[in-house]
């Protein structure tokens, strides 16, 4: 059985040479589908031999399903740019491809690296997703933001210790050059799904969010950086429901936006 690691990428210089050295001693293909990168992610896949193709970006679900498409492996290992293996999942996902088991569906446990520093708390610690399943078990779903791996197969756990970093943030510079784009996209998904905004959601959820995360959801014992994200994720909200009002009000940030993975 063979594994093809599919990942989706836009300017992801900072980030992708990690990712792909994490996982250069399991994957027997690399498929890269990009949406336009303007900076190194060209010339760092092709030191992996990956497969680099562009493909105009169509939302997040409908780039990682022209990467399946695009895979030869029976088995697809689907991740992000920013996300890094560890040596011991590496090591549980060449055992499972191996002994070729009937399961065909895996999540597997991603920890969140924001500033340099692992968070354990405040709903950024520890997340479930499915990354690992063979081609034909599923596809995801479509949406623009916060895609959902679809299958009628049974989804299994990878032990919790078997972990994806996912290095979200590697400087608040980072984290701000990023929130504008999914502001916008997080607005515009929920003006498609008829969704509308209040001066509740824009003054009261960031409010409420910010208490979930940061006391709540013990995001205090993260220190420092606990408090910067639960801020920022406060901050998010109240800017995503304010563009989706604008979207409302004067039709801003229109589908013809080139927004970019």
């Amino acid at each position: 059985m063979k594994l093809t690691v599919a990942m989706i990428t836009f300017n992801e210089e900072k980030n992708l040479d990690r990712t792909l050295n994490s996982i250069k001693n399991i994957a027997d293909e690399i498929v890269i589908v990009d949406s336009g990168s303007t900076d190194k992610t060209k010339e760092i896949a092709e030191k992996y031999n990956a497969k680099f193709i562009f493909h105009p970006w169509k939302g997040y679900g409908l780039q990682r399903n022209f990467a399946i498409e695009n895979s030869n492996g029976e088995w697809i290992l689907a991740i992000d740019a920013d996300e890094e293996v560890s040596l011991e999942l590496a090591d549980k996902i060449k055992e499972i491809i191996e002994n070729e088991s009937e399961k065909k569906v895996f999540e597997i446990n991603r920890v969140s690296v924001c500033f340099g520093k692992v968070l354990k708390h405040g709903g950024w610690g520890k997340s479930y997703a499915v990354r690992l399943f063979t081609k034909t078990s599923g596809k995801f779903n479509d949406n623009t933001v916060h895609e959902q791996f679809v299958t009628e197969d049974k989804i299994y756990k990878i032990n919790k210790k078997d972990i994806i970093y996912h290095h979200s943030y590697l400087t608040l510079q980072d984290y701000f050059t990023k929130f504008n784009r999914y502001t916008t996209e997080g607005a515009l998904d929920y003006y498609r799904k008829g969704k509308k905004s209040s001066i509740f959601q824009i003054v009261f959820n960031p409010l409420f969010k910010f208490i979930r995360m940061y006391i709540i959801r013990l995001g205090f014992l993260d220190g420092v950086e606990g408090f910067v994200i639960a801020t920022t994720s406060a901050m998010y909200s109240m800017v995503k429901y304010f563009k989706l009002r604008e979207i409302y009000k004067n039709g801003a940030y229109n589908e013809n936006n080139n927004i970019k993975n």
